[in-house]
């Protein structure tokens, strides 16, 4: 017996859930298909820039997420081996200056802010399994699906199937659909920690001294999720059973003297490490399904940026299946060309981040000291952190340009096209 839908979704991660809760409050008959039985710490994206945050707010799942335990950071500071921390934490950046309205940066633990969307599609009527094995996806003129659960196999058909699985996306797979990736070029590790009470609750950081580069996100109570990034020649280097004391050592900096609230924290997860790329989709939809969040590509982790991405996704992809009844691939076009480019500008300053942030040396110190003092003169240097924080749209064509670039990084045309 197959069971009819609109839409089948295949991943009940955050892009999943959301989208499935999304379309079921709009009437439509949704089957949301989940792989885990539990959701764990994979060290997944548990920040959400400003711009991703309008974008819960316009899809109706802000209110949820900061009862569930959202938790807003209201200033940012960029330490760095070239200089003083009492200069930088005399000018943090305020975070609430780049979204009226957002208060900042919201941070929610992966695998709460999971089961919290996934309990929001079952309350808004979604039949919503967990434990599925997957063992067809078609697409066409006549989806369907074909899965195990509960020991029995079961065979569904929608109008649209949506690949939100993940970055080994089967539905991007069975649909023949192209996943493009640059080569890597650090290694980015995360790990959760708690009982870091010293740390200032409402204070993001970066910084960069010696070999390793951090990033610091609190989630309030003690609680906060760190990131180091490290040479791709030291890939090994936090791994083993001493792999999280040792990851949070190299958090003792001179640069950032708080950070010994985070090096003397409690790991409360896993440390996974990985490797930092950028993946992109040219067309993320063929007849009869689309993709959305990493099944569709990816930003370098560097930036952050996965949820904010993922939550655009579902609200352009959510707002064309309302507006329209015809859901051939046409729908699709704008949603494709705007994911390209928002993307290819993410890349862009996923780059610039990585060239400056997570890279060692004397050539790189020097760089970034530079970097730093022409910066303060000329702070549209730094135009790639407002695209981080307010939306790559923000800002003008111009500043994701290799002219740009070459400005950012004060290298002449010739060592650019060298590099």
């Amino acid at each position: 017996m197959t069971r009819q839908y609109d839409l089948i979704i295949v991943g009940g991660g955050i892009g999943g859930s959301a989208l499935a809760a999304t379309m079921a409050k709009a009437g439509k008959s949704v089957l949301l298909l989940e792989k885990s039985t539990v959701y764990e710490d994979h060290v997944r994206g548990e920040w959400i820039a400003p711009w991703g945050v309008a974008e819960t707010k316009r899809l109706g799942f802000y209110d949820t997420l900061v009862a569930a335990g959202g938790h807003h950071l209201a200033q940012h500071v960029t330490y760095d081996e070239t200089h003083d921390p009492e200069v930088a934490e005399a000018m943090p950046l305020p975070l609430d200056m780049f979204i009226p309205g957002i208060p900042g940066p919201l941070c929610i633990g992966h695998p709460h802010h999971c089961q919290t969307l996934f309990d929001e599609a079952k309350q808004a009527g979604v039949l919503a399994l967990r434990g599925i094995n997957l063992t067809k996806v078609e697409a066409g003129t006549a989806p369907r699906v074909e899965y195990e659960h509960e020991g029995a196999t079961h065979v569904a058909s929608a109008r649209l199937v949506v690949g939100a699985d993940g970055r080994s996306s089967a539905v991007r797979a069975a649909c023949g659909i192209e996943l493009h990736q640059d080569k890597p070029h650090h290694m980015f590790g995360g790990l959760l920690v708690e009982g870091a009470e010293g740390w200032n609750p409402s204070r993001q950081a970066i910084g960069t001294e010696g070999d390793f580069a951090f990033l610091a996100f609190p989630q309030g109570k003690g609680r906060v999720r760190v990131y180091g990034s490290y040479s791709l020649a030291e890939r090994r280097r936090f791994a083993g059973e001493d792999g999280p004391r040792a990851f949070l050592e190299a958090f003792r900096m001179n640069c950032a003297p708080d950070n010994k609230y985070l090096a003397d924290a409690k790991p409360a997860g896993p440390l996974f490490s990985y490797f930092n790329n950028d993946a992109w989709t040219d067309e993320p939809f063929v007849e009869g399904a689309v993709l959305i969040g990493d099944a569709a590509g990816w930003n370098d982790p560097i930036n952050g940026l996965g949820l904010s991405i993922t939550y655009r996704d579902v609200r352009i992809v959510s707002d064309l299946l309302k507006d329209n009844d015809d859901w051939s691939p046409d729908l699709f076009k704008p949603y494709a060309e705007e994911r390209y480019e928002r993307l290819r500008r993410l890349r862009f300053a996923g780059h610039l981040q990585s060239i400056l942030d997570a890279e060692f040396g004397e050539a790189a110190r020097e760089r970034r000291r530079k970097y730093n003092e022409r910066k303060a003169a000329d702070p549209t240097l730094g135009a790639h952190a407002f695209a981080i924080m307010a939306g790559p749209e923000t800002l003008p064509p111009e500043m994701f340009t290799e002219e740009h670039k070459r400005r950012v990084l004060g290298e002449t045309q010739e060592e650019g096209a060298a590099a």
